[in-house]
């Protein structure tokens, strides 16, 4: 029994999409233009497009047309690291991590600034609602892509001990774990990481050039470090796209043979999620 017609022409633009004859990011005919080539109905094109966006071949955009999409290579992010000597991706940790895979970061200065503890980072964070805490965000870029957007917090009291870095713009290259602990003494011994996948929000959509039909979701962690007395010094919230991200967690020895490399996988659930 043959193929139902959308099927068909599903099936012909998949193969020109896999030869190249439709490259990534190129514009697919018009609906107009594809019934006519086709001869097919108007639901007919709309079905098979439809069936190529589920399979992550192409997209549309409203106003503009549909086009083919441009794969990305994943980058995968080790969740589990020494909590004592990790800088959380942060400032050089960041591009060292993503240079040794020869990749290309770029991370834009942090826009730094104060704001009232709501009652969810007041509870992480061991302050009252309401208190002062220091807000440092970043957007995250590998090989020109948007990564990641990550927004750290910390307690004003930090900065009222002698940390001031934590209220300038410039990046703190040596990361702020390593910045604490030489400023304040402040060691970090522990953290705790909270994973939540979740649809994209407006400003995600846009920064992430995703589809905003919310089909591509996100993966939102949150990271609460701690010192060696178990009190918080750091929420820091990371949001990561699913279809250019992945992430690995090790437990005991395992062979650094045994790590998996970068490699275009189906699309999944890149920098750890650190202080900026």
């Amino acid at each position: 029994m043959a193929d139902p017609m959308y099927r068909q022409i599903a099936d012909d633009l998949r193969r020109q999409i896999e030869d190249g004859e439709l490259t990534p990011s190129s514009q697919l005919l018009t609906e107009l233009e594809l019934r006519e080539k086709y001869n097919a109905s108007r639901n007919t094109i709309r079905d098979a497009i439809k069936w190529l966006i589920t399979r992550g071949l192409v997209e549309t955009r409203p106003g503009q047309g549909t086009f083919v999409v441009e794969k990305i290579i994943p980058f995968i992010t080790n969740l589990t690291d020494d909590p004592r000597t990790a800088s959380g991706g942060e400032g050089d940790t960041y591009t060292q991590e993503v240079t040794a895979k020869l990749r290309t970061p770029y991370s834009n200065s942090p826009q730094v600034g104060v704001e009232d503890a709501d009652s969810v980072k007041a509870s992480e964070l061991r302050l009252e609602e309401g208190a002062s805490v220091v807000s440092r965000h970043q957007q995250r870029f590998i090989d020109g892509t948007p990564w990641c957007l990550q927004t750290s917090f910390y307690p004003m009291s930090q900065v009222e001990q002698g940390a001031t870095r934590l209220l300038q713009a410039p990046n703190i290259n040596e990361g702020t774990v390593a910045y604490l602990r030489k400023s304040l003494g402040i060691e970090q011994t522990s953290y705790r990481d909270i994973l939540t996948v979740r649809a994209p929000d407006e400003n995600e959509t846009r920064f992430f050039r995703l589809p905003d039909d919310g089909r591509i979701s996100v993966i939102e962690t949150r990271r609460t470090a701690f010192d060696e007395s178990g009190n918080p010094i750091r929420v820091t919230v990371t949001v990561y796209p699913s279809d250019r991200n992945q992430f690995a967690i090790e437990v005991g020895p395992v062979p650094h043979s045994a790590w998996v490399p970068d490699a275009p996988p189906s699309p999944a659930a890149a920098p750890s999620p650190g202080g900026s």
